[in-house]
C-alpha cells in the first residue's frame, strides 16, 4: 500500500494547526479533514471543518506565537495513523506534548483524530 497520500494528509492537518489565517486554514482542512470528521482530545469533542477551525483559532489565541511540530514520524497501517507532536513557544521552549491516533477515510482525508496529552500514565 502506498502511504504517501496518508502522510501528506497528516502533514496538511498539522499545517492547519499552525495556520493563523482562517481562510488558509479552512482550505487546508478541506484538503485533509472529512466533512464530518471527528476530533477528540481531553478538552473537547467536535465534528466538521468549521468546528475544528474554530477550535484551532481558540487554541492559537490562548498561546500566541506557539506552533506545533512533529516529534516522531507518521506511523501507518491499514487506514490508521499515529504520530507525536509538541508545542513550541516563541522563545523556543516546549509546552504540551501529545500522541494522536487517527483514521483515514476512503477519500484519503482524516475521519477521526483522538489526542492524548503528556506522557503515558505510570503502571
Amino acid at each position: 500500500m502506498d502511504h504517501g497520500p496518508s502522510r501528506a494528509t497528516v502533514t496538511t492537518y498539522m499545517a492547519a494547526w499552525n495556520e493563523a489565517d482562517a481562510a488558509i486554514r479552512q482550505n487546508l482542512l478541506e484538503q485533509c479533514w472529512a466533512d464530518s470528521g471527528v476530533y477528540i482530545d481531553p478538552n473537547v469533542e467536535l465534528a466538521g471543518h468549521e468546528q475544528l477551525s474554530q477550535y484551532i483559532a481558540k487554541v492559537q489565541a490562548t498561546r500566541p506565537g506557539a506552533r506545533l511540530e512533529f516529534v516522531s514520524g507518521i506511523d501507518l497501517h491499514h487506514n490508521v495513523v499515529r504520530f507525536l507532536w509538541r508545542r513550541v513557544h516563541p522563545d523556543g521552549t516546549f509546552g504540551d506534548t501529545s500522541i494522536d491516533f487517527g483514521e483515514i477515510g476512503p477519500d484519503r482525508r482524516l475521519i477521526r483524530i483522538v489526542g492524548f496529552f503528556g506522557a503515558a500514565p505510570a503502571k
